[in-house]
């Protein structure tokens, strides 16, 4: 009779060999006293057949039913079961008994289809694979025995390819279909949608059953825009970026897996660059407009507008980007300075004009409210000549038509302030700021030009009063002597918020036309005398 002995039985078994499924196994076949006379070992590769249909000896037909993949099995055929009184001339005698040791590698049949086990899903799954879109995952690829026969892992690079246009093998155009970025699923795969009864000439045996451990890292479509969630919309967007704008802003960039590529913050220093005018990738560009300042959002960019086929640094190719922004500022090469009064008195009739001196109480942040500096922490105020330099552009601007005890915030472009470099370790480079001010002392300066005025008529015979000793020439000291004396007895008055040496030395040397160190009585002549001889002149 047919003997049949279980030497190995795997601990899986999902399904078992019925009649009219193909198998591929190996064997050893024998005669009852150890003699071989064939094995499929020899010749290097399976036996491969359709079980149940007369394609086998009827003994082995029987013994393969209810067999696993990977069980092993030891098979005694009696003749009556295999070649009778006949035999096989010259291979196996009439009526021999013939032993075999099977183990079976493949099996699958014609009405199976792709089967597919998710063994991983993440809980958000925005989108799943398409025909036509395009996909970057990682595999193993196994036959159903667990034999390896290639992996991407081992080549430490994604496959990239598009599905459901032919790329692929009829069951993983299939297997791919529905999933999620993050999903892990196997994928088996019979042979007739696989590589068929030729395999792929190199590792793939004919008829091979293939088994794909897969993780699809990322997807896109070739017709994909950019897709923008927002995460953070502050309530109140004066303003939003179009293009043109300058912007500079905080940024995560990941893979579509959560890989991190790139970010500012490990730097800590945000990126900054135009918009809309093609400093950055295509995806970003058009992201970057309608933000506000301290809005937060993520703009997911597919490869056609990121970095493409190429990819580059650590992007790979055909890589889907997600950039996690945060919009700290932006301005217009374009803007002016913006003022907006919060309170002004309601006698306000003395304006704050070019070359008055100023006293002030000030905040100063970014757009985003990050504090830069303050005069109230410091306890006093900042003083400064409006007009002469002593402050950036914008402040200058800032704090014209300003009436003591008004109080108004301003806002300088950076063009208008400290540009692209900044002040080092105090202000960023192209930063916007805003200054919340409020005016506490005015003294008016002089006419434009004019370091020291009359308070009355002036002395005919002035250069006499200040020549002291009377001997023709004005020295320094004498001039400053003299100078000094009319502002303290209210005769004259000096620009204010200047010093009283730089300014007195200023004039003496307007005055001093050869430079030789003394004023005589020729080069002596007050401003108005000057600007009449220049006019006869022209």
């Amino acid at each position: 009779e047919l003997s049949v002995e279980q030497r190995f039985v795997p601990e899986s078994c999902p399904r078992a060999v019925r009649p009219g499924d193909f198998v591929r196994y190996h064997y050893l076949g024998a005669f009852p006293d150890g003699t071989r006379f064939d094995s499929s070992y020899d010749r290097g590769s399976t036996f491969n057949v359709f079980v149940g249909k007369g394609q086998l000896i009827a003994g082995m037909d029987q013994a393969l039913v209810g067999m696993c993949v990977n069980e092993r099995r030891f098979v005694k055929i009696p003749p009556k079961l295999a070649y009778g009184s006949e035999g096989v001339p010259g291979v196996i005698p009439p009526n021999a008994v013939l032993h075999f040791d099977v183990l079976l590698v493949d099996l699958w049949n014609s009405e199976d289809e792709v089967q597919v086990q998710t063994y991983f899903k993440p809980e958000k799954c925005p989108r799943t694979v398409q025909v036509s879109d395009f996909v970057r995952y990682h595999y193993n690829g196994t036959f159903l025995d667990g034999t390896l026969f290639d992996s991407s892992h081992n080549r430490m690079r994604t496959y990239d390819t598009y599905v459901g246009i032919g790329w692929l093998i009829p069951g993983m155009d299939q297997g791919l279909l529905g999933m999620c970025v993050g999903e892990k699923r196997i994928i088996t795969i019979p042979p007739f949608l696989a590589y068929g009864e030729d395999g792929d000439g190199k590792e793939i045996p004919g008829q091979a059953s293939l088994v794909f451990d897969v993780v699809l890292l990322d997807l896109h479509n070739p017709k994909d825009g950019i897709a923008i969630e927002n995460q953070l919309v502050p309530e109140s967007c004066e303003r939003r970026s179009q293009t043109g704008d300058f912007l500079r802003y905080h940024y995560n960039g990941t893979l579509l897996d959560g890989t991190l590529f790139d970010s500012s913050y490990s730097r800590n220093r945000t990126y900054d660059t135009y918009v809309g005018k093609g400093y950055v990738i295509a995806g970003m560009d058009e992201g970057l407009l309608g933000v506000c300042t301290g809005e937060k959002r993520r703009i997911i960019i597919p490869p056609h507008l990121g970095y493409g086929e190429e990819g580059r640094g650590k992007i790979p190719g055909s890589a889907v980007l997600v950039f996690d922004i945060h919009v700290v500022d932006f301005h217009n090469p374009s803007d002016s300075v913006s003022i907006t009064v919060h309170y002004k008195p309601s006698n306000c009739t003395v304006l704050s004009k070019k070359g008055d001196y100023l006293k002030y109480h000030y905040n100063a942040s970014l757009l985003d409210g990050t504090l830069l500096d303050s005069t109230h922490s410091l306890g006093k105020t900042y003083n400064i000549v409006l007009g002469s330099g002593q402050v950036v552009l914008g402040m200058d601007m800032g704090l014209q038509d300003m009436c003591v005890g008004e109080r108004r915030t301003v806002v300088i472009p950076p063009h208008l302030g400290y540009g692209e470099d900044g002040v080092e370790g105090e202000v960023p480079g192209s930063a916007v700021l805003v200054f919340d001010i409020e005016l506490l002392e005015l003294v008016s300066g002089l006419p434009e030009g004019y370091m020291f005025v009359w308070n009355g008529e002036v002395s005919p015979n002035l250069f006499e009063e200040i020549d002291q000793n009377h001997d023709g020439e004005v020295l320094l000291e004498e001039f400053s002597e003299y100078i000094q004396t009319q502002v303290d007895t209210g005769k004259g008055k000096l620009a204010p918020g200047f010093d009283f040496e730089k300014i007195v030395k200023n004039m003496f040397t307007n005055q001093d036309r050869d430079g030789n160190g003394k004023v005589t009585a020729e080069e002596f002549k007050l401003k108005d005398q000057e600007a009449r001889e220049e006019h006869d002149e022209l």
